[in-house]
């Protein structure tokens, strides 16, 4: 065997020494985008024939190129919705990339996939959903909501099929007109169609009006998607009544709970996702408030081989995979190769337990009640919407976009923090999105003085 040469063990040795050191970061840095002028000036030059070698490129990485990245996990970090490793996910997932795993079948990655599907299992139980439930991790909730409705389709015309119908003309998904973009996106991809349901004056989506959207497209509506904690709001649809509805009618359930469906981990919460064990596909970002790294989406299944049937590729070279009754999580999901990106998530649990979870959760829960009420004792400032999740939404009276983006700027550029304004029915509004346990009750009253 070859030895390792003195610069491959160099260059190992400086990646993780900076890797180590902003793991570790007490005080992470905010930091803000710097122009393409900017960095053409300051970071151009480094791709040579004979490279610039490993302690320049960390070097130009951690002076030039990181601090023109907002960080995620900076405590400030409140817009669009964040993200808040643990430490250990951190770790863990240099691991990952570091042991060249392929975690999309079970021939080559079993100890991973067994890994990853103890979490999903452990989900699933959470959701109240039956035993036999599965499924895998993808990128992000865009490629989960995508695969289940694939999924979903196939399943509607497999229906067809074996009762002798011919597929519609133009097959529909049935949402809540405030569904993430994710929807409308995948039904993009599919060339389907999108029929929006109106949710009521809370942006709650119920089943009466969706019974209603059903009666009036028929069997050309594969799938209902209801939203486990809408991104700009966190609001919870009445699944219980969707689910209801769907279950009658024979219609794939989906439910997308990228972001809010973590906190059914919280006993208190779980009232409001009343319905959510009856959902044929459910999705979760363990890189929002599950607290992993990006990227990750946990995409669970009520009957995996409904996804096996829709997803499953078959090649003459992968017939060694796919004629074994294997678990491989390329058959689950719109992709092949993949990552075991579930690893990292999976050693944070193990490392902390479950109880550490739904601990940072709540927090994030409560303190987003405590901050809503501090705005509404201020002069000049009106919430939009209580917050149902831990997403608040309000004004300052007299604003215009503008007035907001300004006020944003400023914030970022005293690096305080990142609050990047919204809208909500053509209103420009603000909008806090706590995720990470690092954020403090007087943090944010911080930030609230500064709109006075």
């Amino acid at each position: 065997m070859h030895a390792l040469s003195d610069e491959t063990r160099a260059t190992v040795d400086v990646v993780l020494d900076y890797a180590r050191r902003r793991a570790l970061y007490e005080d992470v840095p905010l930091d803000k985008p710097l122009t393409p002028r900017e960095l053409a000036r300051l970071a151009s030059g480094s791709i040579t024939p004979a490279g610039i070698g490993a302690r320049r490129a960390a070097a130009l990485f951690e002076n030039v190129l990181a601090p023109a990245c907002v960080s995620t996990d900076h405590p400030g970090y409140l817009s669009f919705i964040p993200s808040a490793p643990t430490k250990a996910a951190i770790a863990f997932d240099l691991i990952v990339s570091a042991s060249a795993i392929y975690g999309g079948s079970w021939m080559e990655g079993s100890g991973a996939i067994y890994a990853e599907n103890e979490v999903l299992h452990w989900l699933a139980r959470e959701f109240g959903l039956p035993e036999g439930s599965g499924g895998v991790f993808v990128q992000g909730g865009t490629i989960g909501n995508l695969s289940a409705l694939v999924a979903a389709r196939d399943a509607a015309r497999r229906r067809n099929r074996e009762a002798g119908r011919a597929d519609p003309a133009r097959w529909i998904v049935v949402c809540s007109r405030e569904a993430h973009s994710s929807i409308a996106s995948a039904a993009a991809v599919m060339d389907v169609d999108v029929v929006g349901v109106a949710p009521d004056s809370s942006g709650r989506l119920h089943g009466e009006p969706v019974a209603q959207a059903l009666d009036e497209h028929g069997d050309a509506v594969f799938a209902v998607v209801a939203t486990g904690g809408t991104t700009n709001f966190g609001i919870v649809d009445d699944i219980a009544s969707v689910a209801a509805v769907t279950r009658e009618r024979g219609v794939w359930l989906h439910i997308d709970g990228a972001y809010g469906l973590a906190a059914m981990l919280v006993e208190e919460m779980r009232p409001a996702f009343a319905g959510v064990q009856d959902a044929d596909s459910v999705i979760v970002d363990p890189h929002k408030w599950l607290f992993a790294p990006f990227d990750a989406c946990a995409l669970i299944y009520r009957e995996p081989s409904q996804a096996l049937l829709a997803h499953t590729q078959k090649a003459e070279y992968l017939d060694t995979i796919t004629e074994k009754a294997d678990w491989n999580p390329s058959d689950l999901g719109v992709q092949l190769t993949r990552r075991a990106r579930g690893l990292p998530l999976w050693y944070s649990l193990a490392t902390y337990g479950t109880d550490e979870y739904r601990a940072a959760i709540s927090y994030g829960i409560d303190l987003a009640r405590r901050i809503a009420d501090e705005i509404e004792s201020r002069d000049g400032l009106s919430l939009v919407r209580d917050p149902q999740l831990s997403v608040v939404v309000f004004r300052r009276d007299g604003w215009t976009l503008a007035d907001y983006q300004a006020w944003s700027d400023h914030l970022l550029d005293e690096q305080l923090a990142f609050v990047v304004p919204s809208s909500h029915a053509g209103e420009p509004v603000l909008r806090f999105a706590i995720i990470s346990p690092l954020t403090t009750y007087d943090l944010l009253v911080e930030i609230l003085d500064t709109l006075a």
